[in-house]
């Protein structure tokens, strides 16, 4: 069996600008990144009228059994496209953290990926990179400017803002720098976060436009001065070098599926510590070039789905038409507690325990959003006819149908089924108006109750001491309509990973809340989350290799 690499290598991909034209991209609007990888300026697009339907591809609470969410993102649209339908594909870029440490790559897998599959997980066309550039520069202008005199009064101990890198290195999570003396800085407590969890990377995945952005980046507060008042990166003067850095990781990217699909692969912020969707720009621009729009979410339907609603569309000013749902026998075993060497065998009462993780989910897409879905089964060679037939069945009884998925191993083929549905969906009257989990005046308090409450199956949230402090010198400074944006465990509706399943009656405990100014939401922390993941005892990268051709092996 080929390995998704061996499949990637093998692909015969079109010239970019064939791939281009297929998606109505005039040739003068891109920026060729070699053969096959291009950005697009967006700029001439942006007075066009959005036409395409929006589907969001989502998933249960993820479990080391695996979803498949990408991979059933990128069948869907190649399913679409055989059933001669204009789709565009819009993905996330991956980040080299979990490349190189357990998750692997995320460019779909089996016969439903995006390619160049290689540069997709391995640096792309840099934007990461001038992410990681621009959050620096900011943290260098805010130590010189305390180094030069610190005009502003900013206070030492009150530097919110860090310094990033794109992997994991949890060496960096919490270090001292300046040391060395007068010239050399001043001594303070400092940290690194993963560029994913960059306020920068959300600033630029929900930015318009670059002058979007360049206000959006002056907005971002750093830390605080000495008798308590917010700084700025416009206050440092900041914004314009910022923004030159990004002038071009703004701009979307042009790929394609293997089978030629056209992808736009933008952004990546994560969905358990920040928002988790691709860029609004690179959804906004497939909206109006494409009938049918293919996007996905980060993690489960709790993180990735809760915050692409709450969060993303209302920045877009849209929702999705559809919703998918993936999930798998295997890993609804496992939320039943089955043990991980047991979960090829059949067992219908795990699965029966299992179920209510994907129920909730279900439940929550169509009665709390009240957005049509389907539930896609990616199916595996020992799923039984018994379990699938369980889990049609337990959905039925919400209303919701179910596909079964084999974009892993038939590509488009395999999604054919699923495409229908979702195309029925699409054009099935609305009986229901979609709306948010919270509305937009509603406290922090409030907004945090109605997502624990409505979408996690929790009784409520509730805020340490000193998160309650933070609260307060938020709302006093204006924040308090912002929406929320919940960093969590992404195993469990709790913040717990360990409770699996459709938990009920527990609370989330909120240990500190965090302004995004810049991107336009309140990031309250739960539980042990980190934004600077670690390596695990085996990285993935102990098997990646090149050869001297510069073939890359081992990468997924």
């Amino acid at each position: 069996m080929k390995t998704d690499i061996e499949i990637a290598q093998g692909a015969q991909m079109l010239p970019i600008e064939q791939v281009a034209a297929n998606a109505g991209i005039d040739q003068n609007l891109l920026e060729y990144y070699g053969r096959v990888k291009a950005k697009i300026d967006i700029g001439p697009l942006r007075s066009q009228p959005r036409k395409g339907r929006l589907i969001l591809v989502t998933a249960i609470n993820p479990t080391p059994a695996g979803e498949g969410k990408t991979t059933t993102s990128v069948g869907l649209a190649d399913a679409l496209k055989r059933l001669e339908k204009n789709v565009l594909l819009c993905l996330r870029e991956p980040s080299l953290g979990p490349v190189f440490g357990v998750k692997g790559g995320a460019a779909g897998g089996g016969y439903a990926q995006v390619v160049p599959m290689e540069d997709i997980n391995l640096h792309f066309t840099g934007d990461f990179h001038a992410i990681g550039a621009a959050n620096n520069l900011l943290a260098a202008m805010l130590d010189n400017h305390i180094q030069q005199g610190n005009a502003l009064g900013i206070d030492p101990k009150k530097i919110t803002w860090r310094r990033c890198v794109d992997m994991n290195d949890r060496q960096l999570r919490n270090i001292v720098d300046g040391l060395g003396g007068r010239m050399q800085g001043v001594p303070r407590e400092d940290g690194f976060d993963i560029t994913v969890a960059s306020e920068i990377m959300a600033v630029l995945c929900l930015a318009t436009d670059l002058k979007d952005l360049k206000q959006r980046l002056a907005r971002i507060i750093v830390g605080y001065t000495y008798d308590d008042k917010p700084v700025t990166a416009a206050d440092l003067k900041a914004q314009g070098a910022m923004a030159a850095l990004l002038k071009d990781a703004i701009k979307p990217n042009l790929v394609q599926t293997l089978e030629n699909t056209p992808a736009l692969v933008h952004g990546g912020p994560f969905a358990n510590i920040a928002h988790g969707c691709n860029s609004v720009a690179a959804t906004d621009t497939a909206l109006k070039l494409a009938d049918y729009v293919v996007t996905e979410a980060g993690f489960g339907a709790d993180l990735g789905a809760e915050k692409f609603l709450d969060i993303k569309c209302r920045a877009l000013g849209t929702h999705p038409d559809a919703v998918v749902i993936v999930a798998t026998v295997r890993a609804l075993k496992h939320h039943g507690g089955s043990a991980r060497g047991d979960l090829g065998k059949e067992d219908l009462e795990a699965l029966e325990r299992g179920l209510p993780n994907l129920l909730r989910h279900v439940d929550n897409l169509k009665n709390t959003f009240h957005l049509p879905c389907v539930v896609a089964v990616n199916v595996f060679p020992t799923d039984t006819e018994a379990e699938l037939k369980l889990v049609e069945r337990k959905c039925k009884e919400l209303g919701v149908n179910v596909a079964l998925s084999e974009v892993w191993a038939k590509g488009g083929e395999g999604g054919i089924a699923l495409a229908r549905e979702v195309l029925r969906l699409c054009g099935a009257p609305r009986l229901d108006e979609f709306t948010y989990a919270y509305p937009d005046n509603t406290s922090l308090q409030g907004k945090l109750n109605a997502i624990v409450g409505r979408v996690y199956g929790g009784k409520q949230a509730k805020l340490t001491p000193k998160a309650q402090q933070q609260w307060k010198r938020l709302f006093d400074l204006g924040f308090g309509d912002l929406p929320v944006c919940v960093a969590k465990t992404q195993y469990s509706f709790s913040d717990d990973p360990a409770l699996l399943g459709a938990p009920e009656g527990f609370d989330v405990t909120v240990r500190d809340l965090k302004v995004c100014a810049g991107a336009g939401f309140i990031v309250a922390l739960t539980g042990d989350i980190m934004t600077m993941p670690g390596l695990p005892k085996v990285p993935a990268a102990e098997k990646i290799d090149v050869d001297e051709n510069g073939v890359i092996s081992g990468l997924f």
